[in-house]
């Protein structure tokens, strides 16, 4: 895509199908070209005009708005033609083949995806985490999400990053004037208060990681795999948490064989909520392989609600079943203990439970052997709200929507190299015989990747990742 930069390219800026409206998009170091051709006027710029946009024989394609963007005041920093046109797929397809045919003396192209904004980006428009922001709001699947993507392209996650670079420069020119003037008699680090300096932007770069974190949840969501033996009521809560039917349930074992997904949401968090098969041993073919599928997906999950059921909370075979089944999830994920079926224990359904010793109430057994254990009734909804809320706290969600900026897994992972090279450079700064060099060397290190977040320190390769994941047109 490099190489091709500097020819002009078109799209279909709208999504397929039918609509109201529908906009193709030209990007160019000079439009006038497409315009003559397709509107056979001048257009003033940034005035939408209304008019016949034109086949090769002059016949009308549609009738439609045109509206120029001159450079550099438009969105890709070069000449944009934007024609609005009524939203017929035939028809957006016969505009955009017009102004190809036009354009093809200066060897018009279709934009590849992600190519405006990718110039958008080169041309200084905006950075790199506005640019990404971009296709977060297009992607936003929870209002809180839209938001904060909103924030990150207003710039807001930029201007957190940069007070943190400027922090950082001021940082590494006390270290680098030192360096230069060893022969000084002042303590260039000790009077500038280097140390303190050092600290507080630790403590910035750990404010802004904790605020990027949950931007990072916003868009990404955290994946809760729901596991337990057969008849727990996994497919149970599952459709109480989402509030719809989408899993049968039976009083069958075995009736899930499948994974089963559904996207909720809690505080704008979206949660990818996946329904399991009952794990168990001596099971035939076909649920086997659910089985493994269940497995399979536990190993990937960001939190696992293991369900239990109270009824059986003191048969022996279940407790046992039970603990097989611990022994084998995964030790670096979050386990969620849930105790379903709260309902049941009432009433005349008791009777059918498998009595507690000195017929204590199991969910008092429950509650004395794991405190934080949450007891619920997927069947009436007792306890669900107390479930909502520890898996926010499993994701490790803390701030409100409104301060939160939208941000990515690789945000993240910068981030966390400009903290660890900070902390080195404390242990560095703290020795009696400071290694300046070393120091000097930490703190560019810190500092390149700040600025891989913005995207003034970027690879190509990484720039080409990022902009193919946009939709064409954008």
């Amino acid at each position: 895509m490099l190489a091709r930069l500097d020819q002009p390219i078109a799209a279909i800026a709208t999504a397929p199908g039918r609509g109201a409206v529908g906009i193709v998009r030209v990007s160019a170091k000079d439009v006038q070209p497409i315009v003559d051709a397709v509107c056979a006027r001048d257009l003033p710029p940034r005035q939408a005009v209304y008019l016949p946009l034109r086949a090769a024989d002059g016949s009308a394609i549609d009738q439609g708005l045109a509206i120029r963007f001159p450079a550099p005041h438009s969105y890709t920093g070069e000449d944009v033609l934007e024609l609005q046109a009524h939203g017929g797929p035939v028809v957006l397809q016969l505009l955009l083949a017009r102004c190809l045919e036009a354009g093809a003396g200066m060897n018009l192209r279709v934009a590849e995806p992600g190519e405006f904004t990718r110039r958008a980006f080169l041309n200084g428009k905006l950075d790199l985490a506005q640019a990404e922001a971009i296709a977060d709001l297009i992607d936003a699947s929870t209002e809180a999400a839209a938001r904060s993507a909103t924030r990150s392209l207003a710039g807001e996650f930029s201007r957190e990053v940069h007070a943190l670079r400027d922090a950082l420069i001021d940082l590494r020119m006390l270290v680098e004037a030192t360096l230069d003037f060893p022969e000084e008699e002042i303590d260039f680090l000790r009077k500038a208060d280097a140390q303190g300096q050092l600290e507080r932007l630790q403590a910035n770069v750990e404010r802004v990681m904790q605020r990027a974190h949950q931007g990072a949840l916003l868009r990404e969501g955290l994946h809760v795999v729901i596991a337990g033996q057969p008849n727990a009521g996994k497919s149970s809560l599952l459709n109480a948490l989402a509030g719809a039917e989408l899993a049968i349930v039976t009083p069958i074992p075995g009736t899930t064989r499948d994974v089963v997904r559904q996207t909720i949401q809690i505080e704008g968090v979206p949660l990818h909520v996946v329904d399991t098969a009952g794990l168990r041993e001596g099971a035939d073919q076909v649920e086997r392989i659910g089985i493994e599928r269940a497995w399979g997906q536990i190993e990937k999950a960001d939190a696992v609600l293991f369900l239990h059921d109270l009824t059986r909370a003191a048969a022996p075979d279940y407790r046992a079943a039970d603990e097989a089944i611990a022994a084998k999830l995964p030790r670096d994920v979050p386990v969620v203990e849930v105790w379903n079926k709260a309902d049941a224990v009432d009433g005349g359904v008791r009777a059918a439970a498998p009595t507690p010793p000195c017929g204590q109430d199991p969910r008092v057994a429950v509650s004395e052997a794991n405190p934080t254990a949450i007891t619920l009734s997927a069947r009436t909804g007792a306890g669900l709200d107390a479930l909502r809320r520890r898996l926010l706290e499993v994701a490790g969600w803390q701030a409100a929507p409104e301060g939160v900026f939208i941000a990515r897994e690789r945000h993240l992972q910068a981030l966390r190299r400009v903290d660890a090279h900070l902390m080195e450079a404390a242990a560095l700064l703290a020795r009696e015989a400071q290694a300046l060099d070393l120091l000097a060397e930490e703190l560019r290190l810190a500092q390149n990747a700040l600025a891989e977040i913005t995207g003034e320190f970027s690879a190509d390769d990484l720039l080409g990742v990022i902009f193919s994941r946009f939709c064409i047109g954008k």
